[in-house]
């Protein structure tokens, strides 16, 4: 029979790595056109490959967390061109939304174990059958060994559990890597009243209207900072420094599982604030629901890094490397005295008070541009009508 390659998108975008995440079928399954055949991950967002044809997984190329290309075969289907089994047959019904009778195919516990699971189950004498499953489909899982392992050592040890590294912390922590040994850093650090944005918010609301986002605010402010400083809206090359024309602002947003994810607003130098704030909501709720297009977090050209909205009053986040010359850190909004002159007389003043920081490859700009950077963002926050 013919056999058919499942391949990697030919498409990817610069600078990211892709991984396996799990095989959602093994050898000697039978599979259905279109049917969700691999997971992808990515440091960005996961996918999954569809199966090319219908027929029969022969071979599996790439494993679970390997890497892999864009175009690689990633494994073979035999394909059936025949009426198919019974199995064959309630699958393909099965896609169709009809309803069939649950099919049981017998499968080799041991061939649903990942190579890493196997070799721990091996290392540990341990019995697979005798510990709980939590993975897809009832796999066993890495964590599930580690910590069956963890409960049932016992002693004068530390108390611990081993937590795998998923696809995607290892993919951070490659890039933060990268980014600490290719790029100098240097952060400043400014700090901004916002009382005129909490009156606009509040404006907002005597119209019995929605306010915009703090982080909107922050974002129409960066765009005209990047017009003042437009280095800081480039990109460091060898023999040039490619400053890009669109401000494609991405927004760093916390997963509830972990990891980090930065969806893009495109072209923010367009947008009102109202429209800003639009789209932020909308890919903030596609970002922590899993549903972020490729398209929506890439050709991102700066960064703003909300830390403040977890409790941080002050951080100086690491830049994404290869790509960028400037991230934009901002703190927890807090109100907190501060000395001020009225009338030709000292006085304190309860005010909102927030601090920004940008870090920046010091190759690309100097101390002088980054903190002209963030006076034109500070003011663009503080002298709001």
């Amino acid at each position: 029979m013919p056999t058919i390659d499942i391949r990697m998108f030919s498409e990817q975008t610069e600078g990211t790595e892709s991984f396996i995440g799990v095989w959602l079928k093994k050898p000697g399954d039978r599979v259905v056109a279109s049917e969700p055949l691999v997971e992808i991950s990515t440091d960005k967002v996961s996918m999954e490959i569809p199966s090319p044809a219908s027929g029969v997984l022969s071979e599996i190329l790439k494993h679970e967390n390997e890497p892999v290309a864009p175009g690689e075969v990633l494994g073979r289907i035999e394909r059936d061109d025949a009426a198919g089994t019974d199995a064959a047959a309630a699958m393909e019904t099965a896609v169709r939304g009809e309803t069939t009778p649950k099919i049981e195919i017998p499968v080799a516990a041991n061939e649903e174990l990942s190579p890493a699971v196997r070799r721990l189950i091996r290392e540990n004498n341990l019995n697979p059958e005798s510990i709980p499953a939590t993975g897809r489909g009832g796999r066993l899982t890495y964590r599930d060994v580690a910590d069956f392992l963890s409960k049932q050592n016992s002693g004068p040890k530390v108390a611990s559990r081993l937590v795998p590294h998923t696809p995607m912390r290892r993919m951070i922590a490659g890039r933060m890597l990268r980014s600490a040994q290719s790029a100098p850093l240097v952060t400043s650090v400014f700090e901004a009243n916002l009382s005129r944005v909490i009156a606009g918010r509040e404006a907002f609301r005597s119209r019995a209207a929605e306010p915009p986002s703090i982080t909107a605010y922050l974002i129409q402010a960066a765009v005209r900072a990047l017009a003042a400083v437009p280095e800081a809206n480039s990109r460091w090359r060898d023999n040039d420094l490619e400053i890009f024309e669109d401000f494609n602002i991405g927004i760093g947003t916390a997963l509830k599982d972990g990891g980090l994810i930065v969806p893009v607003i495109h072209r923010a130098q367009n947008l009102t604030l109202a429209e800003i704030s639009t789209r932020l909501r909308e890919l903030t709720t596609k970002a922590r629901e899993g549903a972020l297009s490729t398209e929506e977090v890439q050709n991102g050209t700066f960064t703003i890094s909300n830390h403040g909205v977890s409790g941080s009053l002050l951080a100086a986040p690491i830049l994404i490397p290869d790509f960028q010359s400037a991230i934009l850190g901002v703190g927890k909004l807090q109100k907190r005295p501060i000395a001020a002159e009225e009338d030709g007389q000292d006085v304190i003043r309860i005010e909102p008070m927030m601090y920004v920081t940008l870090t920046i490859d010091h190759r690309a700009l100097d101390g002088q541009q980054a903190n002209a950077f963030l006076t034109a963002f500070v003011r663009a926050l503080e002298n709001r009508s």
